[in-house]
């Protein structure tokens, strides 16, 4: 039996579905695969995600709303990594991803990439940038 790994994203502001659908408008591959959300008996908020999966750059990606409260959030030592195919991509990933959010490290030459950019989108989430 063969494994599948993915990266997992929980959201504890009801954002899963809000921060999936503005990652699949972000690359021409974007796709939401599925959705399940929870109903009036919960344990969650009503119509917020259980689970959800979706496509970005070849990946698939899970989501979900967490109903707990936790003490943690994301951190920048776990991201997703993305070689761009061009400036221009470069260019505009960087600048979307971060509006909202924090640029770790902008836009430039960094000795190991000619053209790389560290940023947290507006949810929180960690994104690296190159150009490849």
């Amino acid at each position: 039996m063969s494994q599948t790994i993915r990266p997992f994203l929980m959201f504890q502001n009801q954002d899963a579905e809000a921060a999936m659908t503005f990652y699949v408008s972000l690359f021409s591959d974007g796709e939401i695969l599925d959705i399940e959300r929870y109903g009036a008996a919960g344990p969650g908020l009503e119509g917020t995600v259980i689970r959800a999966r979706f496509r970005v750059g070849g990946q698939e990606v899970f989501v979900s709303d967490s109903f707990v409260k936790h003490a943690f959030g994301f951190t920048p030592s776990s991201s997703l990594f993305v070689d761009c195919a061009s400036e221009d991509e470069i260019v505009r990933l960087s600048a979307v991803l971060a509006e909202g959010g924090a640029v770790l490290m902008p836009l430039g030459d960094y000795g190991f990439s000619k053209r790389f950019a560290w940023v947290n989108d507006r949810f929180g989430v960690s994104w690296q940038l190159n150009l490849a």
